[in-house]
């Protein structure tokens, strides 16, 4: 079998209109995930309508056109290899699926393409996404200035957007010197795969090479074992078998472990992955495990797993770093809305509004606010309304973070700072 390529998640950010969607189908394209029998079936549709060139952006409009209309095309799942990894691309159409996808469960990206037009420059969303994305922990980023097809591939125009993002990336305290920016039009190709002959005037690597210059995310095997519990199941002959993804640490046959907030302890006899027993399970496996000494009514989704001496941290009341991202009103004390915190989804009450944040800088704005509205950045003290485990982001990042939700979409994001522990009987 072959050695399988590391598996990297990667979100695309930036501005609505400056060509999220056409870059992941120009990448799709590419790489060859998009479905020879949709590209054929353009093919002859582009050549019965005397458009013979079949221009790839063409294809795009139509799965466009076909996703407005409530066709959806399964793009291979938004999957696509480069000569080093495997990339699950974490779509970012909007504000909401943004945040849900990456704070919610499995899809924390470990990267980002942050899309910029070459003909509008930053704009606002622009720097909401970025503030977000350092927000959430995304330490990798390739910026594409794109649509420089519009600009006529105009190097100066290119150099000015450039520099425009770079005071705009030292604003949240990320270092554009190290990163690389990229002249791009995905509409027309350019320097996405191949060097564009457009733009003799740049030297670097396309998107594609420059995704393979990302550095493959560390496993954080040294911290303790946590694995958020999505299912458990009950198997004869075998007993209690919870499922789930190994967050941090390792998790070994024989090992003793607790399980919070339920407050149970138990001897892992065996784990599976894939159907097959394996003797230790690594940050990303998602695994089933028996344990001796645990009923299946004895745990919950929501609950995670830990070592005995070292268990998950239930929070009596927290302390969280917060973005509103949208809010019909505003958000004062003693609003109760849902967090999504790993699997757990918990209603948690916002007890103390400390302070105000610039959400570009991090300045204090504002010392005990009445009230936080749409786009505002804050500290607060939040209330679950039933136990909930959740680490200071500082200790054990991959269960810090959370998404806010209310009335059917996410409303803010954020990640714990500090936390009271609470005592459990």
């Amino acid at each position: 079998m072959a050695t399988a390529k590391p598996h990297m998640n990667l979100a695309i950010i930036g501005h609505i209109d400056h060509g999220k969607s056409t870059l992941v189908g120009r990448l799709l394209f590419e790489t060859g995930f998009v479905p020879k029998h949709v590209i054929e079936g353009y093919k002859k549709e582009a050549e019965a309508k005397g458009k013979g060139s079949f221009e790839f952006a063409w294809v795009m409009d139509n799965l466009k056109e076909e996703r407005e209309r409530g066709i959806t095309i399964d793009i291979a799942h938004k999957r696509f290899d480069t000569a080093k990894f495997y990339f699950t691309i974490v779509d970012c159409p909007g504000h909401r699926d943004f945040v849900k996808n990456m704070i919610t469960g499995a899809s924390q990206a470990d990267a980002a393409v942050l899309v910029v037009s070459a003909a509008e420059g930053v704009q606002e969303q622009t720097k909401e996404h970025v503030f977000l994305a350092r927000t959430l922990g995304i330490n990798q980023l390739i910026i594409s200035v794109n649509k420089m097809d519009m600009v006529k591939y105009d190097q100066k125009r290119y150099e000015e957007t450039k520099k425009n993002v770079s005071e705009l990336l030292k604003m949240v305290a990320y270092k554009p010197e190290g990163m690389l920016f990229i002249p791009t039009s995905a509409f027309m190709g350019d320097n996405i795969k191949d060097k564009s002959p457009n733009t003799p005037w740049y030297n670097g690597p396309t998107i594609l090479e420059a995704l393979d210059t990302l550095k493959e995310p560390e496993k954080p095997t040294t911290l303790p074992l946590r694995l958020p519990i999505q299912d458990v199941y009950t198997i004869s002959g075998i007993g209690t078998v919870p499922v789930g993804r190994v967050e941090t640490g390792v998790m070994k046959k024989g090992m003793n472990v607790s399980f919070m907030p339920a407050n149970k302890f138990g001897e892992i006899k065996s784990i599976e992955m894939h159907h097959e027993e394996i003797p230790e399970a690594v940050p990303g496996d998602n695994v089933g495990f028996n344990v001796r000494g645990i009923a299946k009514n004895d745990l919950r989704r929501g609950d995670v797993t830990g070592p005995a001496d070292k268990p998950p941290s239930v929070a009596d009341e927290f302390t969280a770093q917060i973005v509103i991202l949208q809010h019909p009103s505003a958000i004062t004390v003693g609003y109760t809305p849902v967090f999504h915190c790993h699997t757990a989804q918990v209603a948690c009450t916002f007890t103390e509004l400390k302070r105000k944040l610039d959400p570009r800088t991090g300045q204090v704005k504002e010392e005990n606010p009445t009230f936080l509205k749409t786009g505002d950045a804050a500290i607060v003290v939040i209330k679950p309304s039933r136990p909930l485990v959740i680490e200071r982001v500082k200790e054990i990042p991959q269960l810090g973070r959370f998404a806010i939700r209310d009335m059917g979409s996410t409303i803010a994001a954020g990640m714990c700072i500090d936390l009271v522990q609470k005592q459990l009987r």
